[in-house]
């Protein structure tokens, strides 16, 4: 295994930008663009996951990078809890959905790793 030396090696990282990437795609047309409430809550919870797994990883200790990591997960609940909501609105199909959907409890799963392995460092 590769040492990780900055956020952008962390496959959770990679993960999550390339879910903020669809979750704005999902959100830029139709009826899912103008229901602006929806639309920037799902934005910033994606956003807030790759961003705090990089700002914790910045820290370089492993108290604060757990803290982020709890943060990152909790945003990553959030956003699956709100890709419902656009289903249940119809603003995304169900394959859209169950692809997102995947992502974010892969995502969910990488993080609960970190969490475990930087807990025994702790």
């Amino acid at each position: 295994m590769a040492k990780v030396e900055r956020f952008e090696d962390l496959d959770a990282w990679r993960l999550a930008r390339a879910v903020a990437k669809k979750v704005y795609d999902l959100s830029n047309g139709g009826p899912f663009a103008r229901d602006f409430g929806l639309r920037d809550q799902m934005r910033r919870a994606a956003v807030s996951i790759l961003s705090n797994i990089a700002e914790g990883f910045e820290r370089h200790a492993d108290r604060p990078f757990h803290q982020f990591l709890v943060i990152a997960n909790g945003s990553a609940a959030e956003l699956r809890a709100q890709l419902y909501v656009a289903l249940d609105q119809g603003y995304v199909s169900n394959a859209q959905f169950d692809d997102c959907r995947a992502d974010i409890i892969r995502i969910g799963r990488m993080l609960t790793g970190l969490m475990q392995y930087l807990k025994r460092n702790i």
